[in-house]
C-alpha cells in the first residue's frame, strides 16, 4: 500500500508537505486550495506559505489545511519564516517562479524533495527577462520534478536543465466531469435577460473578455478590431471584466473612437456574463490554461481565442483561433461567427465534448500524489 493512502500503514506516519504560494495568482491560489482539500481529505498533512491576503481569499484553513503566512517578499525574513515552516515536511510543492525560488532559498541544500509547478511564465525585458532566466534555470535544476500546465511550460523547463518535466493534471476547480447540457445558471437573482439589461445588450450581441488590463492582455488589439463592429446592424456591445494599469488608456480611447466597448471592473460573476454572452473573447499575447477559455467552453459560450500557448491544446478544435496581435482576423472571425447560426451550435457541441476530455480535480490529486509517493520513502512512526 502506499505511504499515501488516507490510512497510512502499520508502522508509517502521514505525509507532511507544505505548498509554496506566491500569492499574486488567482488561478494558483484556486489550484492549491483544491489540492490542498484533496489531499486533506486522503490523509495527508498540508501546510500552505501564503500572503494573508490569499488566505483570506481562497480559505486554505477552511479545507483543513495549515496557513503559515508568508509575505511575497524574498527578503530574508520571509525566506526564514519559510524555511521554519519546511524544516519538518517530507516534500515541498512551489507554485510559481519567484514562489519557486523562495523555497530553493529555503531548503538551502536540503536533502527535501522539491516540487515546482509553473501555472504561467514570467514576462520581462532587459536585464530583467536575463535576471528571469537565471531564476528559472536555478529553480528547476533544484526541483525534482517540474510539472507545467502546458507543454510549452514543459519545453521551456526541460530548456532550462530540468532533470524531470512532465505535463500537470490541472482541473478547474468546481467543475465536473461532464459539462451541463446548457450554460451554468447565473445567479437567481441576475438571470441572463437581466444581466444584457444591466450592460445595455438587449436586443444587440454581447461579446463577453475577461482579463486584467495589462499590456499583455491584447486589449488595445481587442479596440483595433472594435472598430470594425461599429457599422454592424445590431451592433455589438464588447464588455471587459478586468482592472489594471491600462484602463485610463483604454477608456480614453474607448471614448475618442467611439467604440462599442464597455470597460465594467472587476467582477465576481463571470460565470453569470458568459450565461449572457453571444461570444466570448481571449486575445492575449501567452495563456497557459486560461480560465476564461475553459468557463466559456463548459458554458457552451462560442470562443474566439489567441492561437497562444496552452490554448490550442486545451480548446482543440472547439474554439476559432486567430493570430495574437491580428486585429483585421479578429475582426473578421467575430463577424463570421455572428451571422453563422450553424458554426455557433457546432462549436457549442464541441465545446462539450472537448471539456469532458479535461481533467478532473480528483485526477489532478491523484497526479500529483503519484509524484509525491515517487519522491518519498516510508516513514517510520514517531
Amino acid at each position: 500500500m502506499s505511504p499515501l493512502s488516507s490510512n497510512a500503514p502499520h508502522g508509517q506516519s502521514p505525509l507532511r508537505t507544505v505548498q509554496v504560494l506566491g500569492g499574486g495568482n488567482a488561478g494558483s491560489s484556486a489550484h492549491v486550495r483544491s489540492l490542498a482539500e484533496g489531499l486533506v481529505a486522503r490523509g495527508v498533512r498540508v501546510t500552505v506559505c501564503a500572503p494573508e491576503e490569499a488566505d483570506r481569499a481562497h480559505d486554505f484553513t477552511g479545507v483543513g489545511a495549515e496557513h503559515v503566512p508568508v509575505p511575497r517578499s524574498s527578503d530574508p525574513a520571509s525566506v526564514a519564516a519559510l524555511r521554519a515552516a519546511c524544516a519538518d515536511a517530507d516534500l515541498v510543492h512551489a507554485h510559481g517562479l519567484h514562489a519557486s525560488f523562495r523555497a530553493v532559498l529555503a531548503l538551502g541544500g536540503r536533502a527535501t524533495p522539491l516540487v515546482v509547478t509553473w501555472h504561467g511564465r514570467a514576462r520581462a525585458e532587459g536585464a530583467r527577462a536575463h535576471l528571469l532566466r537565471l531564476l528559472e534555470r536555478r529553480v528547476v535544476r533544484t526541483a525534482a520534478v517540474v510539472l507545467g500546465t502546458s507543454s510549452d511550460l514543459v519545453d521551456r523547463a526541460r530548456r532550462r536543465g530540468a532533470r524531470d518535466a512532465r505535463l500537470a493534471a490541472v482541473g478547474l476547480p468546481g467543475r465536473r466531469r461532464t459539462p451541463p447540457a446548457c450554460g451554468p445558471t447565473a445567479d437567481p437573482d441576475r438571470p441572463r435577460a437581466k444581466v444584457r439589461a444591466e450592460l445595455g445588450t438587449t436586443g444587440r450581441p454581447l461579446l463577453v473578455a475577461v482579463g486584467s488590463l495589462d499590456r499583455h492582455r491584447g486589449h488595445d488589439v481587442l479596440l483595433d478590431a472594435a472598430r470594425a463592429w461599429r457599422g454592424l446592424d445590431p451592433q455589438p456591445l464588447v464588455a471587459v471584466a478586468g482592472e489594471g494599469p491600462l484602463r485610463p488608456v483604454l477608456q480614453r480611447r474607448i471614448e475618442d473612437e467611439d467604440l462599442p466597448v464597455r470597460l465594467i471592473g472587476h467582477r465576481d460573476d463571470v460565470p453569470g456574463l458568459l450565461a449572457a454572452a453571444d461570444l466570448a473573447l481571449l486575445t492575449s499575447s501567452w495563456e497557459s490554461r486560461p480560465v476564461l477559455a475553459q468557463e466559456a467552453l463548459y458554458a457552451r459560450v462560442p470562443l474566439v481565442a489567441t492561437r497562444v500557448g496552452g490554448v490550442p491544446d486545451l480548446v482543440g478544435d472547439a474554439a476559432e483561433l486567430v493570430p495574437y496581435g491580428d486585429a483585421q482576423a479578429l475582426a473578421a472571425t467575430v463577424v463570421t461567427l455572428l451571422t453563422d447560426h450553424e458554426r455557433r451550435e457546432q462549436l457549442r457541441e464541441r465545446g462539450v465534448r472537448q471539456a469532458a476530455t479535461w481533467p478532473t480535480e480528483d485526477e489532478t490529486v491523484a497526479q500529483v500524489l503519484s509524484v509525491y509517493d515517487e519522491l518519498t520513502q516510508p516513514r517510520p512512526l514517531t
